[in-house]
């Protein structure tokens, strides 16, 4: 599990100023700590977990040597400057059920020739408890042709009976549609024949 270190943070220090010395705000909350615990990351270490991690994944939080079992719940950025501004992170306590979110990756779309796999859904909520959070559900499409399609009943995670889903499991995560010719290309074959 990866390990993220973080200061606690002054709040007489503004975010944005913070924000330009090179630090991301966030705040650390959860059922075992009173009010939250605000906190400022390095941003070029928080910019090298989310590399490998994002919002519902399960890291360790070191907060000035106090080591927090936490649930990345929410990261916020700021287009215009390319740039994480906030992190939130939930403390997760043993055995007690979190709402969480998994995020889809759909892999060999490429290999499918008979159509265009269209990704309709890109997470699936849920909840679960600590030992059993999954941050991300990988989709293998080789072998759809047009005309399939992948609901969320049709995850693993959908079997799994220490996971409660949040998300209609009717929902259509993926979809592959016929490829059409273009109109302009159909008539110049007509001209042409």
């Amino acid at each position: 599990m990866n390990t993220l270190k973080a200061e606690k943070r002054d709040m007489s220090v503004k975010a944005k100023r913070l924000r330009r010395e090179g630090y991301v705000t966030g705040n650390v909350f959860g059922r075992e700590i009173e009010g939250s615990i605000p906190v400022k990351i390095e941003k070029t270490a928080a910019e090298k977990l989310l590399k490998t991690n994002g919002k519902g994944s399960q890291i360790l939080l070191d907060v000035d040597g106090a080591v927090h079992n936490v649930l990345i719940k929410e990261v916020q950025y700021d287009s215009m400057k390319n740039q994480i501004d906030e992190m939130d992170f939930q403390a997760l306590v043993k055995g007690e059920k979190v709402h969480s979110t998994a995020e889809i990756f759909l892999l060999n779309h490429e290999m499918v020739n008979t159509g265009v796999v269209q990704q309709l859904l890109h997470e699936v909520a849920y909840r679960a408890d600590p030992a059993h959070l999954v941050d991300k559900i990988e989709v293998d499409v080789v072998g759809m042709k047009a005309g399939d399609i992948i609901k969320v009943k049709d995850l693993a995670i959908a079997k799994d009976e220490n996971i409660d889903l949040q998300t209609d499991p009717e929902a259509d995560v993926a979809t592959v549609t016929e490829v059409h010719a273009a109109p302009e290309a159909e008539e110049e074959a007509e001209e042409n024949a």
